[in-house]
Formats: structure tokens, sequence, C-alpha cells
């Protein structure tokens, strides 16, 4: 049996009446675009993240458009954020005319390193996007506390963090504006593609809506030059059916995850997430050290990328993969190293932590309705394939907790 490292089939299987009913009121409503779906789910969304307004969009990157062109972001300005992110947060603030500036993650975190963010503000800094990765959030009560200090916009990328909080309180219900994605695998999908921003301004909430229609505040004006990024009317009826159920979902993935770091914990050679209260679990991402079984290091030209401490997270992979487990890279290249943006001129070495983890991090299979049995296949595959080589006996910082 091959276990996915996501799967949607029983969650469609359980919900198929519901959504069935849903999409088809639409289709016959003849309402495909705005209507009483796509204001029912924002106004649950909202709630939900206990906020006073949310504005649907195409995706999670016109999110983040939407909210920098709404808070005044544009050319020749700076937006800080990190390298180790989807390709969007930082393709986000190019497409507005900004320049992204990039800092290093925290290695047990994996998330934006506060302390290095005063050293890269500027007077052309503008705004500071953290982002919430795999689900964890970031410490909104300090970041608040440097935006404030130097006067940033705070935009909040939730794509992966739908349900995370912050000592309690919704992430993306912090900043300025809050980002989120319905991409079919995020914790809450949609059909296709999908977005929302949140906040709490009304102003800003009224420019992103229009903004998403073309800068048009009324039909046929046009005061400023946006975007055709409007929620589709399925879509939102996908998401109204399955909001509900995001609560049970998360703590499905929370139990499995705490699963995962209950039974792995032992194994040397990788490192583990920490899980923290208000984490989501979008991912559950491990760092691998180590494989003492793993091949010799073929010569530099068949490494991945060339990169030498990738051979034994990619061993580990194709490994898991012949064993019947799926597992994925998020990311095997930093934004600051990709093609598009050499033009900023980081070389290889400027964020030594982004880098390593580039070359280590394989997210194993978590989705909320994974079964025990495909738990254990996952969890006897790297048991069989890190514990054999007997010579491993100093494994103290391969153990230790991310």
């Amino acid at each position: 049996m091959q276990v996915p490292p996501f799967s949607l089939s029983k969650q469609i299987s359980d919900l198929s009446a519901d959504l069935e009913r849903a999409v088809l009121s639409v289709l016959q409503s003849g309402q495909y675009i705005g209507g009483a779906q796509i204001q029912q789910f924002e106004a649950a969304f909202a709630a939900a993240a206990g906020v006073d307004f949310a504005v649907g969009c195409n995706s999670g990157t016109d999110a983040l458009i939407l909210a920098l062109r709404a808070l005044g972001v544009g050319a020749g300005d700076e937006v800080i954020t990190c390298s180790f992110s989807f390709f969007a947060t930082a393709e986000a603030i190019s497409a507005i005319g900004a320049t992204p500036v990039f800092v290093d993650v925290d290695p047990s975190t994996y998330l934006i390193d506060l302390d290095q963010i005063e050293a890269v503000i500027t007077p052309r800094s503008k705004a500071l996007i953290p982002v919430h990765l795999f689900g964890r959030p970031v410490d909104m009560t300090r970041c608040m506390s440097i935006a404030t200090t130097h006067n940033l916009k705070v935009v909040e990328d939730c794509a992966q963090a739908t349900g995370a909080s912050w000592n309690g309180q919704s992430v993306g219900s912090f900043g300025d504006v809050g980002c989120f994605s319905f991409f079919p695998t995020k914790n809450l999908g949609a059909a296709g593609d999908g977005g929302a921003v949140i906040t709490n301004d009304a102003a800003l909430a009224q420019t992103m809506r229009e903004l998403a229609v073309h800068g048009m505040p009324k039909r046929y004006l046009h005061t400023a030059l946006g975007y055709n990024s409007r929620l589709d009317a399925i879509q939102a009826a996908v998401l109204n059916v399955k909001l509900p159920k995001l609560a049970d979902w998360i703590h499905n993935r929370s139990s499995i995850a705490t699963r995962y770091l209950e039974r792995l914990t032992a194994l040397p050679g990788i490192v583990l997430p920490h899980g923290d209260n208000g984490h989501s679990w979008n991912q559950f991402v491990v760092r691998v050290r180590s494989c003492p079984n793993a091949p010799p290091l073929p010569s530099a030209s068949g490494a991945s990328h060339g990169r030498a401490e990738s051979h034994c997270r990619d061993w580990l992979k194709q490994a898991l993969q012949d064993a019947g487990v799926s597992t994925i890279i998020y990311y095997p290249i930093p934004i600051h190293r990709q093609p598009a943006y050499a033009h900023l001129g980081y070389g290889e070495g400027t964020f030594p932590v982004t880098e390593r983890l580039c070359s280590e991090v394989l997210s194993l299979p978590i989705f909320p309705e994974l079964t025990a049995t495909q738990q254990d296949q996952v969890v006897t595959a790297l048991e069989k394939l890190l514990s054999q080589d007997p010579s491993v006996n100093n494994v103290n910082q391969d153990r230790m907790v991310a």
C-alpha cells in the first residue's frame, strides 16, 4: 500500500452529498460571480478568524498582492520577509513594484528570525511579511512590537496556517492584513484556487475588495488599476461546506503529529519539529541530518543541486518511496537563490540556516484522514531505514527537537 503525502479521497467521500448539493445549487442559481455563497463565506471566515472583515479573492498569491497594494506599498519600497517560504511570498512583493529584503530563519522554528529584522531596516522599509510556515505561528507579540517601533505595515502570510493561532488568537488577525490560501492541499481547501484577506480596518477591506474587481467601487467606475481576482461562487460553496469541519480537521492533524513526535523521538539522524500550541500542522517536516545506511555520495554533478548536504535527505526520500511512503520536499531551493532573484545579489551562503534547511527538510504524510495503519507504515519504514547501522552511538544532536 502506497501512503500518499496528502489525500482528499476520504474527505470528499464523507462530504460528497453536501458538496454536490451546494455546488448544484450554485449552478442552478446562475449566480456564478458574487452572490449569497460569497457573502456567507466571507462572514463565516471573518468570524472564525475573530476579525471584522474578510474578502474573498482568487488565490493566496493575489491575497498578498491585494494587501500590499491596499497598504500603499509600491515602487521604491522595501518589504522584509524570509527566503524559506513558497516563492509567492516574494513574488507578490515584486509584482507590486517593491523589493523583497530577506533575512534568515530561526533554526529551531524555521520561521523568520525576529532577531535579524532590525538590522535590515532602512528608510525605504515599508512593510514586513511574517510567514506562518507549515502551520506553525510566528511569535506575533514580538513581531508586532518590532513593526510598531519602526512604523512597518504587517501583512501576515497565512497560506499554510488556516486554523493556527498565537497565544489563543488566530493568525492573520494581528497585522494590518492576514492573507490566506484555499489551494486544495491547505487545511481549508477549495476545489481549485481560492484565497482571502482579513482585517479589522473597514477602509482597507473596501480598498482590497475594489482592487479585486478592477479597482471598481461601483459598476463601470474605475478609481485604480486593479485585478480580476474574485473568489468564484462555486469555490465559496465548497468552502462553506468545509469551514465547519476545520476545527475537527486541525484536531486530527494535531493528534497525528503527536503520534509522530512520540514514535520518532528515539530515531537517530532526524530532527523533529516542535509541537507548539497553536500549530495547525499543514505539514509535518523533519530535518534529515544523517543516514548511515545511504550509499556513498556520488560525484558533484550527480548530487541534488550539486549540494552534498542534500544527499542523505534525497536518499531517504527515495528509500521511503520504495517502501511505499510518499514524501514532499518544502523547499529544495530557497527564494534568494532562485534564478528570478539573481539580480538581488544574494550569494550562496548568505542565509546559512535557510540554505541548510533546504538541503535537509522532508515532509512526512499528514492529513486529517491519515489512518493509524498508514502512519504505522510510515514509522516502520523510517525505523528500518534509520536504525540498522550499529555504528551510530552518539545521536544526541540528531535526536534534538527543533
